[in-house]
């Protein structure tokens, strides 16, 4: 399928490109050789089943976890060695699956754990877009964390990874756990940061959810990339729908 994605921005330039990346848990070999490139502007998912690779894959790129072969460039510069720290401080974040807020702390005070990288003032400043982003949080601002409504936590988290004023935002299983309306939601909010000039690498169990939005999406299986495309076109494939959409209409995997 075409290399270009769904805005047509065919001259935009690469912001992070995987090359061969394996990675493994202990014996175990979780990613084989993957190739994965996000461009400035774009939305990317990954999509696949469960222990697929596409979080292990995630984590490579967030330096969380380490990579026995390949590269990861951002920006064109190899970070493949470089901390989870660091990466951060040259902007990249990650929301964890599962939110990971830390429940006893205050709303705000977790908001200011992602500022970890700013000055005082800078991360003042992060916090009031933060509040104009997910106004929901103002109002709870002094509450516990651990109080919030699943909905509301997913975008504490989301609001504490954007505190570090990213270029390129991770995120893990945004929709996880959340009612239907609540995901509709945050798959707006994830519209509107892209409008606002984040790029999103998105993991998403809800396949029609995220190739919906994609500008590009790459289909894991096995830690492998077994097909690549425009989200939309992706959508439509027929062994797409059959193994990730539930389409009666088809039967078998991806091929």
């Amino acid at each position: 399928m075409s290399g270009v994605n769904g805005l047509g921005l065919r001259a935009a330039n690469s912001l992070l490109e995987i090359k061969g990346v394996t990675s493994h848990y202990g014996r175990i070999q979780a990613l084989h050789g993957v190739d994965l490139q996000v461009r400035e502007g774009q939305i990317v998912a990954l999509v696949g089943a469960n222990g697929a690779g596409k979080t292990t894959l995630l984590r490579a790129v967030s330096g969380v976890k380490t990579i026995t072969a390949g590269t990861v460039q951002f920006r064109h510069q190899d970070i493949s060695r470089q901390p989870a720290d660091w990466r951060v401080r040259n902007g990249i974040s990650q929301v964890p699956e599962g939110r990971q807020v830390f429940g006893p702390m205050s709303v705000e005070d977790n908001l200011l754990l992602g500022a970890f990288t700013r000055d005082k003032h800078e991360a003042h400043e992060s916090l009031a877009r933060m509040y104009a982003l997910f106004p929901s949080l103002l109002s709870k601002r002094a509450v516990p964390a651990g109080n919030l409504s699943g909905g509301q936590q997913q975008m504490l988290a989301m609001g504490r990874a954007l505190m570090a004023r990213p270029a390129l935002l991770l995120l893990d299983e945004p929709s996880m756990g959340l009612a239907p309306l609540i995901v509709q939601e945050i798959f707006r909010l994830i519209r509107d940061l892209r409008h606002q000039g984040v790029t999103i690498l998105i993991v998403e169990q809800n396949a029609h959810a995220a190739l919906t939005i994609a500008d590009h999406a790459y289909v894991l299986e096995t830690g492998r990339v077994v097909l690549s495309g425009p989200g939309p076109e992706l959508l439509q494939d027929p062994g797409i729908r059959a193994a990730y959409l539930g389409d009666p209409g088809h039967s078998g995997a991806v091929a």
